[in-house]
């Protein structure tokens, strides 16, 4: 009897993604993957398989990565500390040659080889491949005096996204996995936010959805609760209030230009919870934080 309530479970969560499947089949989706999502095992796992069901069920699947912890014990063997300003990596000249490696050597081929043991079929690429990113040097204003602007080093903010590369890897049935380097009018590289990189993508390729892997259950308020939905005037009171700091800046700020520049909607969600990526595509329940324009 058991055996048949849990069968029956199964058929019911099949039906229930049923609707979603059909809405999404041929939309493009751009994950944002990042957090423990890509240093525990078990979840790196349900992460590959998850993206490999979703483009067996129709959905253009386009994957962003990180590797903050990865470039952390890099920088830890060779003795040099992390540095951050308003949620982004300072990257003087040596720090961009580990960024680059792990980026691009190290997670970026791990990334692609885990999805494609899971029966995908995912091709791995920098923001340099095919002209994707160009970028150039990004200067921040000091919180304290707007007025002063901070170089924090080889770090980029995008000026041009030219996604042939991503259509073509699409159209071919792949599933490209892209780590988020630019290059300068120069020849220069630079280190660019994940999240960004993600953001703007979206809003390029016209995604359906934006979605952001994070080590948090989404937006919490100022007693940890979860903010499940958000417009773009209470992301502003929240930016005023204090509620949005560090790491959560830079996802906030992607999040809210993607959904004013089209992107359907917009999630931050917990990458910590197993199949957190099919919960929040495929069923009614979602696991995080979604952002609307308005």
């Amino acid at each position: 009897m058991a055996d048949l309530q849990h069968t029956r479970q199964k058929a019911a969560i099949l039906a229930e993604a049923l609707p979603y499947i059909r809405r999404f089949h041929g939309k493009t989706v751009v994950v944002k993957y990042g957090g423990n999502a890509m240093t525990d095992e078990a979840l790196k796992q349900s992460f590959a398989h998850d993206v490999v069901l979703l483009k067996l069920v129709g959905i253009n699947l386009v994957v962003v990565h990180g590797g903050g912890p990865q470039i952390e014990e890099l920088l830890g063997r060779v003795g040099k500390k992390g540095e951050f300003v308003q949620g982004m990596r300072v990257t003087d000249a040596e720090t961009m040659d580990i960024v680059e490696m792990v980026l691009a050597g190290k997670v970026n081929k791990e990334i692609v080889e885990l999805i494609n043991h899971a029966g995908g079929k995912a091709v791995g690429l920098t923001g340099q491949d095919g002209g994707l990113i160009r970028a150039k040097k990004l200067m921040l204003s000091a919180q304290d005096a707007p007025e002063q602007m901070l170089d924090i080093g080889q770090v980029g903010e995008i000026e041009q996204v030219d996604p042939d590369i991503v259509h073509s890897l699409l159209r071919g049935g792949f599933i490209p996995v892209i780590a988020p380097i630019g290059s300068g009018a120069h020849g220069e590289t630079y280190n660019i936010n994940a999240d960004l990189v993600a953001g703007k993508l979206a809003e390029i390729l016209k995604a359906e959805k934006l979605v952001l892997m994070t080590n948090t259950p989404g937006v919490l308020d100022k007693n940890g609760r979860l903010i499940t939905g958000l417009t773009a005037r209470e992301i502003d009171a929240l930016f005023a209030d204090g509620t949005l700091s560090g790491g959560m800046l830079p996802k906030i700020s992607s999040a809210l230009d993607a959904a004013r520049g089209g992107v359907q909607s917009v999630h931050i969600i917990d990458g910590r919870v197993p199949n957190s990526l099919l919960l929040e595509i495929l069923t009614s329940e979602g696991v995080g934080t979604m952002i609307r324009s308005h």
